[in-house]
């Protein structure tokens, strides 16, 4: 790692006040940049990022960088970790979550990069222990899973050779240690700073990962860069102090900032106004409507549950629909606790939040039991129940905060289609009719890459449910057994032949059939 930046010294009294391209000439070749945000331009230091890339293509500097971030940022296109993934001017990517930039996993394909995937919650919370200079996160995520040094140990191409994690033991029980490292630059947005140097969050999105972000940077003896939407003219109440003086070294001001990327400030992102009335999203297809109807059966009054993205999102729109969301608590990893969460690419910001806390912090209660159930997608399962979403054809997508989720929820349920790529279904008169089959089956023998570990799971007493459009299977000591089936299906002509194995089919039960129904009559 290089040494950190001569040109500004770190400083206790309030930071510089600076252009965006001064910013970007405080950050060396060859440094290690720790960044905050997430999806949708939530608490993404755009200006920032923007001046480091325009330096980088004038100048050809800052090169050699690593960068490191625990979920996905940027907009697929030219923001967030996009305007990074130039050839020369990352060596090394550390990433949670990669699909944000198309860009920066071409590069890891094209071995140009060394990439590296670790779980996002892990990331974060090794920034925070890396502030706090301990030796590294000692944790039971992602035991099992490709993180685990037995299978990958997060490298995800073979540029990728270093040891980022290692299997501990204490107390004759397993662990994983992920090993820290020095990060030289940390860079962090706020929404204002005032006269003594000191940034609230109060009206972001999102508070993140920020301030562990920032106290890695200064632990690490390098320096922090943060920017704002605009000065206050007196200091903040102490309560509202999300990046105190003492972490901070430079700051730009930039009156354009956008809350996120729609653009306008909306006070109940950031809780400053309540959450409209909850009005369920038209199902985009009564297929997956079906599917998040199912797996809505299995949510109980009182839960305290985690959605994921795609299908499984919509069991909050079935909720809504029967009159049941008031009956749960909704936390999601960005650090949302209630509220009205948004979906698409927004999935992550909730309108009118009853608690908003750092991720770091989420993360820290995830693991510590506080989800009731997590509902999430599947892109692969196997024989043992296993569940692979983070590679798919080979391509790099990263977890996110799914292995943090998924490992620490005592019930799990994943959604999904039963087959994809031309799977043409319809749904009527209370059963499901196969009219093409697709041509890639999800249920396979052996996952690419392992990011849901089934034996784990049943290790740890976890109850896995997978809730498809056509059959509901559950993870047993057996193995999978199939335990539902849909009105119009045949085991043997519509389940059987299109799985990877055999699953363990002893006597299953129909699906209930009014759930076809339903979704019929809301289609649209």
């Amino acid at each position: 790692m290089s040494e950190p930046s001569q040109t500004l010294e770190t400083t206790t009294v309030a930071p510089r006040i600076c252009e965006p391209d001064e910013l970007a000439r405080l950050v060396p070749d060859g440094a290690t940049i720790a960044i905050t945000g997430t999806g949708g331009g939530v608490l993404e230091p755009d200006a920032v990022f923007a001046a480091l890339e325009e330096r980088f293509l004038a100048e050809a500097t800052p090169h050699d960088l690593t960068l490191v971030h625990a979920l996905g940022v940027g907009d697929r296109d030219r923001r967030g970790t996009c305007a990074f993934a130039h050839a020369g001017m990352v060596r090394r990517v550390i990433g949670g979550h990669w699909t944000w930039s198309p860009q920066m996993a071409r590069l890891a394909a094209d071995e140009a990069i060394e990439a590296y995937v670790l779980p996002g919650g892990v990331i974060s919370l090794l920034l925070r222990e890396i502030g706090a200079r301990r030796p590294g996160l000692i944790t039971a995520t992602g035991l099992g899973t490709f993180v685990d040094p037995r299978q990958t140990g997060g490298r995800a191409n073979s540029r990728a050779k270093d040891t980022l994690v290692e299997l501990v033991e204490f107390d004759g029980q397993e662990f994983l240690r992920y090993r820290p490292l020095r990060v030289d630059v940390g860079i962090v947005r706020g929404t204002a700073i005032d006269p003594n140097g000191n940034i609230t969050l109060a009206g972001e999105a999102a508070q993140l990962d920020a301030f562990a972000v920032a106290q890695a940077a200064k632990a690490s003896g390098g320096i922090v860069l943060a920017q704002v939407q605009r000065k206050l003219d007196t200091p903040l109440n102490p309560r509202d102090v999300h990046l105190p003086r003492f972490l901070l070294d430079a700051v730009t001001v930039v009156p354009g900032q956008q809350q996120t990327y729609l653009g306008a400030h909306d006070p109940a992102l950031c809780g400053d106004a309540p959450a409209p009335p909850f009005e369920p999203a038209p199902p985009a297809s009564p297929v997956r409507r079906l599917i998040a109807r199912r797996a809505a059966a299995q949510v109980r009054r009182g839960d305290v549950m985690n959605l994921g993205f795609g299908i499984s999102s919509e069991v909050a729109d079935v909720l809504a629909e029967q009159g049941r969301l008031g009956e749960v608590t909704i936390c999601i990893e960005q650090g949302h606790t209630g509220g009205v969460p948004l979906s698409g690419d927004m999935f992550g910001v909730c309108a009118g939040p009853e608690i908003t806390l750092p991720s770091t912090t989420q993360f820290d209660l995830f693991g510590g039991g506080l989800l009731d159930a997590t509902y999430l997608g599947m892109a692969e399962v196997d024989a043992t129940g296993s569940v692979n979403v983070s590679r798919i054809g080979g391509g790099i997508i990263g977890p996110g905060g799914f292995i943090d989720i998924s490992q620490s929820a005592r019930r799990v349920v994943f959604c999904g289609q039963f087959t994809a790529k031309g799977t043409r279904l319809q749904v009527a008169d209370g059963a499901l009719r196969i009219e093409r089959e697709g041509s890639v089956g999800k249920f396979v023998q052996a996952v690419d890459e392992v990011t849901f570990s089934g034996p784990q799971a049943l290790a740890r007493g976890q109850d896995v449910l997978y809730v498809t459009e056509r059959a509901v299977f559950r993870l047993t000591t057996a193995g999978v057994e199939l335990t539902e089936i849909a009105p119009g299906v045949s085991v043997e002509r519509d389940v059987l032949p299109h799985m990877g194995f055999t699953p363990i089919v002893r006597a299953p039960r129909l699906m209930d059939p009014p759930l076809f129904t339903a979704v019929t009559a809301g289609a649209r």
